[in-house]
């Protein structure tokens, strides 16, 4: 799906709230305005033009066209996950997490450094501690958010927490082999 829109130009068919990349601010980007498709993984896209990138979460879609939204979402889907909570099930929703100006998920990234699953009252508790690759980047807040709502979204979790951390600082050592794969670095 990815190579299939990417790249594409749009017309927004709606005013659409974004984020600025890598700064982390909102903006409303006007209906009417062209952009192209840099990048669509996970649920969001990142548009950009010549005066920047953007990314549009999945709240923000329609903005997109519906087919463009149906693409999207319909890559996202996560497989139905049978049977009780595994941990895997955390890591599988954090492979669903993209960098929005790097193609590899921040499990791959080696940006997650802890995972901790506790037993809560009405279902689990899961606490992770992440890092980004540079500590100015803006999009931390939105990355982690992004991470905490498809935790929350597994069945047997109640709640989630993640926190973004700098040490050990991160370093592209930390990258594992499949996502060295995807950016070609083998």
């Amino acid at each position: 799906m990815e190579n299939e829109i990417m790249n594409k130009e749009i017309t927004l068919n709606a005013n659409c709230v974004a984020t600025i990349i890598p700064a982390g601010d909102q903006v409303t980007l006007a209906m009417g305005a062209t952009y192209t498709i840099a990048q669509s993984l996970g649920n969001s896209v990142t548009l950009r033009d010549a005066s920047g990138m953007y990314r549009v979460g999945e709240d923000q879609l329609s903005a997109l066209g519906e087919e463009i939204k149906e693409k999207v979402l319909r890559a996202d889907q996560a497989e139905e996950s049978a049977g009780p909570f595994e941990e895997k099930q955390v890591w599988d929703a954090l492979r669903g997490c993209y960098d929005p100006e790097i193609p590899v998920n921040i499990v791959d990234l080696g940006l997650i450094y802890d995972l901790k699953v506790q037993e809560g009252e009405s279902g689990k508790q899961i606490f992770i501690k992440m890092t980004l690759t540079a500590q100015g980047c803006g999009m931390g807040p939105v990355i982690a958010e992004d991470a905490k709502t498809r935790i929350e979204k597994l069945d047997s979790v109640d709640s989630a927490q993640v926190d973004i951390i700098w040490e050990p600082q991160w370093n592209p050592r930390m990258i594992s082999e499949e996502g060295k794969k995807v950016l070609g670095l083998e």
